[in-house]
């Protein structure tokens, strides 16, 4: 099993896990979301994904709508410990280790935050998260030989179609074709559309060239997260402290873990923590909006 998850991440650059979420878990995640949706809108959450624009850093004013909740691990947040527990989920972590092929002292705690639909239709134009448009074919191509120390994956809590990626994009630099298309072209060679039902994960690369599509009729709650590899260094660092972690993550509290999980999460916010002061807390942006 670990060999297939490993082996289809690799080639296509995404796997589907289906089922992560049982009914309980579902309804409960659902409740929390739509609580912590409800406080980010009325202005009393200043971690937001606003529209329109697509990358870091973003306003903390909703007024002019929002996409994305930031900073569900926040010892502030709403429902924090079920957002916890979640994030730390014996089934998520279990296959983290298995496409990473470590074990939990490898592991450090990065992003999870929330991706909801947006108050009007939104997409994002295609892209790779750690690599900027301007990159020559040569320097994508070294980009892309560097191993990827970390398992990015969207959780859908509402049936999810809003992900379109190019399989196996990962891998190689762009094509011409995609080098000179519309940043938002909506037809592709070898696009395909990911199709999550309510309760399944897709753990993907980040550099697989990919968008989101968000339609505001489609109720959309989909967690985002994000774990990385202690071998990962600065390109980790840059990934996830551009996001501002940095400032509030030596406060977040796992009282609520079991035993076990909250000594594995002690140690992933270690070395997290250690992450930052290594690099310094600000490793810049990975891309300008």
């Amino acid at each position: 099993m670990a060999s297939d998850l490993k082996s289809t991440l690799a080639s296509q650059g995404f796997v589907i896990i289906p089922s992560v979420l049982d009914p309980t878990e579902l309804s409960s995640l659902r409740s929390a979301c739509h609580d912590a949706r409800s406080f980010a809108e009325s202005g009393q959450w200043p971690y937001l994904r606003t529209l329109p624009k697509q990358f870091p850093p973003w306003s903390s004013d909703p007024s002019n709508g929002i996409w994305g909740i930031q900073h569900l691990l926040h010892p502030d947040m709403t429902s924090r410990n079920l957002f916890t527990a979640s994030y730390f989920n014996n089934n998520i972590i279990s296959t983290i280790r298995q496409l990473l092929d470590c074990g939990d002292d490898d592991l450090n705690m990065e992003l999870y935050n929330l991706l909801i639909r947006p108050t009007r239709d939104f997409e994002l134009r295609w892209h790779r998260d750690d690599i900027p448009p301007s990159a020559s074919s040569e320097e994508e191509e070294k980009r892309l030989e560097e191993p990827a120390w970390h398992a990015q994956w969207n959780l859908a809590l509402y049936d999810d179609k809003s992900l379109i990626v190019i399989p196996g994009s990962q891998r190689r630099a762009r094509t011409d074709i995609e080098r000179t298309a519309d940043p938002y072209e909506k037809d592709l060679p070898e696009q395909l559309t990911v199709d999550l039902e309510a309760g399944d994960a897709v753990f993907y690369n980040n550099n697989i060239l990919h968008r989101g599509v968000y339609d505001c009729r489609q109720e959309r709650m989909t967690l985002h997260g994000s774990v990385g590899h202690a071998a990962g260094g600065n390109s980790r660092a840059r990934n996830v402290l551009q996001h501002g972690t940095a400032d509030w993550v030596e406060t977040c509290r796992f009282d609520a873990l079991e035993a076990g999980i909250r000594e594995r999460a002690e140690g992933m916010r270690r070395r997290l923590v250690e992450l930052g002061r290594t690099e310094g807390g600000k490793t810049g942006f990975s891309q300008e909006d």
